[in-house]
């Protein structure tokens, strides 16, 4: 008899996005007159720079010569993609990151649920709250968390860092001893950063407890302010115990081609159970050899030339454009009385449903009355409960209208 993994069970029974799908889905065959403005999921819908797509046409046609054909490449990356992200993303901040400790990957949110594999189930878990689902659902099924708690809304054995409008999305130190900790900033819902100073409070934490920060990077392209860390990397100490993840997905528009990066520096360490040290780097790259096979040749060209000048002024260009989305968001919603957060440092605004509305009722407020999507704030985790997320990826027209739309409601 064959037995399945019953983590899976303890899951939700949708997927948070795969919900919204549906449920606007089953409102547009029912109003097929409607126009329905989508400002929920995070995609991306200006196009990718020219020069990107012709570095990813040649490629192709290398790969029709016997002289330049290429089958298997390496699985942390070709090296020509690792040095581009060393200067550009790293060293021009001053950051030492040698090219060994960078992992080439297909996105993410893949790298962020497969890192878990690395580590005992009997890590202590911490998160955000809200979150990006991917951290949570990939440590249940890793099995680090018995049975979902009803009456709180919660899994047990996982510990969340509640982020709401009383303690300014600014997560306390936990009570209890935590093991792996998930932070993304610019977040995800939220929109909100941490300083220098509020950042330097969790490596500290993580250095004092001999334990990790899985640090997702994703939006740091978005960041506006001055005195908002760009990487963990910029915080002292930070090599010791934090892996990063970025994406080229929300800068470069890669949402539908699928290349990203991990960066796992050779100082970090894990412990055995009898408290020998292991190089973490040594197991993500012993991990990749055996589960991935690398991103395709033609990917990591299109990913190099996202590094050129002129590529760097397009995506510029393209992100004031998504930021500037909202930035009208924030402002009208504002003047409507709606209290809103984010959208400075980040593409989304999260803003306190209306009403004392639930965030699933007011999902269903902006569907019926002004055919508009959003996600709701509790699909991301108990304390988004009456909160509501919308994205600046839209485009401009369709903003301005949901804009209007809402202001006749």
């Amino acid at each position: 008899m064959i037995k399945i993994n019953e983590s899976f069970l303890k899951l939700k029974d949708n997927y948070l996005f795969s919900t919204i799908n549906q449920k606007t889905k089953e409102y547009k065959n029912k109003n097929p007159e409607k126009k329905i403005i989508n400002l929920g999921i995070g995609d991306v819908t200006l196009p990718i720079p020219s020069i990107i797509t012709k570095a990813m046409s040649k490629a192709c046609e290398e790969m029709s010569d016997a002289e330049t054909f290429r089958g298997y490449g390496p699985e942390q990356g070709y090296e020509f993609l690792r040095e581009k992200i060393q200067q550009e993303d790293y060293g021009k901040r001053n950051i030492n990151i040698d090219k060994t400790e960078i992992f080439v990957s297909d996105g993410a949110k893949c790298d962020t649920a497969n890192i878990s594999e690395l580590f005992d189930i009997s890590n202590k878990v911490a998160i955000t709250d809200p979150v990006y689902p991917v951290y949570l659902d990939s440590n249940i099924i890793a099995g680090r968390s018995k049975k979902y708690i009803k009456e709180l809304e919660r899994f047990d054995g996982i510990t969340y860092l509640s982020c709401i409008s009383e303690n300014n999305f600014i997560p306390e130190l936990p009570k209890e001893k935590c093991d792996m900790i998930y932070l993304c900033y610019p977040n995800n819902p939220t929109g909100t950063v941490l300083t220098n100073e509020q950042l330097k409070v969790w490596v500290d934490y993580a250095r004092e407890n001999r334990a990790i920060i899985l640090f997702d990077s994703a939006y740091e392209k978005y960041i506006t302010q001055k005195d908002i860390p760009h990487s963990i990397y910029e915080i002292e100490g930070a090599k010791e115990v934090a892996i990063e993840f970025r994406s080229f997905s929300k800068t470069a528009g890669f949402t539908g081609i699928r290349c990203a990066y991990t960066v796992v520096p050779k100082q970090l360490v894990g412990y055995t159970n009898k408290g020998n040290e292991i190089s973490i780097n040594s197991l993500w790259r012993r991990r990749s050899s055996c589960k991935f096979n690398g991103v395709s040749y033609i990917t990591q060209r299109g990913a190099e030339a996202v590094y050129t000048k002129e590529a760097q002024q397009l995506i510029e260009e393209n992100i004031k454009y998504y930021l500037s989305n909202t930035n009208e968001l924030k402002i009208n919603l504002e003047k409507l009385g709606y209290k809103v957060y984010g959208g400075i440092n980040s593409p989304y605004v999260w803003i306190k449903t209306p009403k004392q509305q639930s965030s699933w009722e007011f999902f269903d407020y902006l569907l019926e009355k002004a055919n508009i999507v959003g996600t709701p704030g509790s699909g991301f985790g108990p304390s988004g409960e009456g909160y509501f997320r919308l994205t600046g990826f839209g485009k401009k027209e369709d903003t301005i209208e949901a804009i209007e739309r809402i202001k006749k409601l």
